[in-house]
């Protein structure tokens, strides 16, 4: 009986220590509320809880405060255009910080992002502040900046 407590234990120690998907973590982090909010406006959950891999380019609760609020409130209003932006941030398949290379990089949204490695990690003018926050369905890197698209 005691090895079976003790077995239990352990599995359940390893179900929780299992990484939660990309909405889960941001959630969990306390620093996405925006662009928690986004992605359920955006009807995008259910997209970034699946299978991915994902790589999200993720701007924190500051960096959507740098958006003036007008125009970040016409944006969390218009759907279509909420996607553009937010599959924008996002790049098929799990790369990590240390296979990051400089150059243009296809988006979820179908554009291209321009990452740069001189002086630190940037996409398109948006710093990388954190690297690889793992997720069981991606990873996600943070920045200080919202990164738009031609629309």
């Amino acid at each position: 009986m005691k090895k079976l407590l003790i077995a239990t234990a352990l599995s359940f120690g390893a179900m929780t220590a299992m990484a939660a998907d990309i909405v889960d973590t941001a959630v969990s982090a306390g620093s996405f509320k925006t662009l928690v909010a986004a992605v359920q406006a955006a009807g995008l959950v259910d997209t970034l809880k699946g299978p991915g891999p994902f790589t999200v380019f993720a701007p924190t609760d500051e960096a959507f405060a740098k958006v003036p609020k007008a125009q970040l409130d016409a944006l969390l209003k218009d759907k279509a255009a909420l996607t553009k932006v937010l599959t924008y941030h996002v790049v098929p398949g799990k790369v990590m910080a240390a296979d990051v290379k400089a150059g243009k990089v296809k988006t979820v949204q179908g554009s291209e992002l321009t990452v740069s490695t001189t002086g630190g990690v940037m996409v398109d003018k948006a710093k990388v502040v954190k690297t690889d926050i793992a997720a069981s369905n991606g990873v996600i890197h943070v920045i200080d900046t919202v990164v738009m698209p031609a629309m």
